[in-house]
């Protein structure tokens, strides 16, 4: 894979140009990574104000610990595990709970796997956002992030069992959105 180039500079260039002050390489820095960024703050905002506000607090976040990484790994995962974190931490801030939703109801049918991927990337987008915060969080963690239960019960104290629940009813929710969707459609 070749190296990504922003005004003629490498990632590695550009790192070692901010770590010196320069303005110039930071913006080159940001827009390097804050489309794919965007993307992943997307999934945690309810709307796209919230996910340019964890956008931007997850930037200040990279910049103020770019000396700490240790080019171990890839820059774009160190990048993409802050952006994460500070989503997780905006969502905790707004004092959310592990709601529950009432939809204790929701049929456990077997799940069609291929529903999900009849779903262009914004349309998915949009009914995770519509998830209720718990269910939307653990569910990112989970399905896209890659996270285990164990871990992502660590990040947001919770139970591991509290984890699966969120997950089997943010995927039950989905999968009904989806059914509705197609539902209408024929």
């Amino acid at each position: 894979m070749s190296p990504l180039i922003v005004n003629g500079r490498t990632e590695k260039e550009i790192l070692k140009a901010c770590l010196q002050g320069d303005r110039q390489a930071q913006k080159d820095l940001f827009y390097m990574y804050a489309g794919k960024m965007m993307t992943v703050c997307l999934r945690y905002a309810r709307h796209h104000q919230e996910a340019e506000d964890m956008l931007q607090d997850g930037f200040i976040k990279v910049f103020t610990n770019l000396g700490e990484y240790s080019h171990m790994g890839s820059f774009e995962g160190w990048v993409r595990r802050i952006i994460v974190n500070t989503a997780i931490k905006h969502t905790q801030k707004k004092s959310f709970s592990y709601e529950d939703s009432g939809l204790d109801h929701v049929r456990e049918d077997a799940e069609d796997p291929d529903a999900l991927t009849l779903l262009s990337e914004e349309e998915l987008i949009k009914l995770i956002a519509a998830l209720p915060d718990g269910y939307r969080m653990v569910f990112n963690l989970y399905a896209i992030e890659g996270y285990t239960h164990r871990e992502i019960s660590e990040l947001l104290n919770i139970e591991e069992g509290t984890s699966r629940s969120q997950l089997l009813k943010a995927r039950r929710i989905l999968q009904e959105k989806v059914n509705a969707l197609y539902t209408v459609a024929i």
